[in-house]
């Protein structure tokens, strides 16, 4: 068994400590953070969105159901069959998880899916 002189125990007590403030710190600044991010999304809701866009690919219509809008803004909508996409109030729509299949929906906004018909939203 080899001696640790008494010094050595302190610098890792102190290096322990500092960690452990650290991780604290960061910890914190997480949960700090979450009001303000709350807060954005609060700004927008299902309102805003349409609940469906119906999009053609492939000679097959797609029906994609809101499901639910990020804290960043960012809609996401999916298919029954596994599908996904996002879009947001001022983009064009993102696949998620899919190739590059074109279709109806492809490279418009939510302004142009709607005056094609392929945006619906809820009536207030």
């Amino acid at each position: 068994m080899e001696h640790v002189a008494p010094w050595r125990h302190i610098r890792t007590r102190g290096r322990r400590g500092i960690g452990r403030m650290t991780f604290a710190c960061l910890a914190l600044l997480q949960l700090a953070a979450i009001p303000i991010s709350q807060a954005r999304a609060a700004e927008l809701s299902f309102a805003d969105f349409p609940f469906l866009i119906t999009c053609e690919a492939g000679g097959t219509q797609y029906a994609y159901y809101l499901s639910r809008i990020g804290p960043d803004g960012t809609a996401v909508y999916s298919t029954f069959t596994g599908q996904a996409g996002t879009i947001t109030l001022d983009s064009k729509p993102q696949r998620v998880g899919v190739g590059a299949i074109p279709s109806s929906c492809s490279e418009k906004t939510l302004e142009q899916l709607r005056s094609a018909g392929q945006a619906y939203y809820l009536q207030r």
